[in-house]
């Protein structure tokens, strides 16, 4: 069945087909989670709520971009978890290190193919990303994770925000600035669209 069949199928009550839909679709949907959360177990309790929440609602798709609408209930709910968790501490992206230690080697992340001193810029990159994610507001953060992150579409993410084009686009500017800003002790490690040198 293609995705047109298998969501009239889930929308019969086929759970079968639903959860073929999910599995095309989880690891997308923990990936924006976890952007807009920088928080594993939160990104994990955002995506299986915005799944419920999707076979719920199911009826509710009247066609259109499937994705756009499924990313639109994971956007959501992701930032109902951060509500959430507003009074909690936020869960490192590194592993806390025990009685003054030194950190384990983050070998969790590792590459076969990166050396030690790739591997360790990547994770200090990375790191560094998701602090300045965390530090903007939820339009913007929105903006960068669905485009520069995940690679969408403006169309698809006006869609998923429900805004039009030319907002989209100005909050992703306004956003590339602000992360620009934040991430320039970091500059020989950045793509060049986040660096202030490089094109925008």
């Amino acid at each position: 069945m293609n995705e047109e069949q298998l969501i009239l199928a889930a929308q019969s009550g086929d759970l079968d087909a639903f959860n073929r839909l999910v599995i095309t679709y989880q690891g997308l949907a923990y990936n924006v989670a976890y952007r807009l959360l920088g928080d594993d177990a939160g990104a994990q309790d955002a995506t299986q709520e915005a799944f419920i929440s999707a076979y719920r609602n199911l009826r509710s798709y009247k066609g259109g971009s499937f994705k756009a609408w499924l990313l639109r209930i994971v956007t959501n709910g992701s930032y109902d978890e951060l509500r959430r968790q507003k009074r909690r501490p936020q869960t490192p992206l590194e592993p806390e290190p025990l009685d003054g230690e030194d950190a384990p080697d983050p070998s969790w992340m590792a590459d076969p193919g990166e050396s030690p001193e790739e591997l360790a810029e990547r994770v200090e990159l990375n790191a560094a990303i998701q602090r300045c994610l965390n530090q903007l507001e939820e339009e913007f953060r929105t903006a960068v994770v669905l485009i520069d992150v995940q690679g969408m579409e403006y169309g698809e993410v006006a869609e998923i925000v429900k805004r039009p084009l030319g907002t989209v686009k100005s909050r992703l500017a306004r956003a590339r600035s602000r992360m620009q800003e934040c991430l320039q002790g970091f500059a020989e490690l950045l793509p060049d669209k986040f660096r202030l040198t490089g094109n925008p």
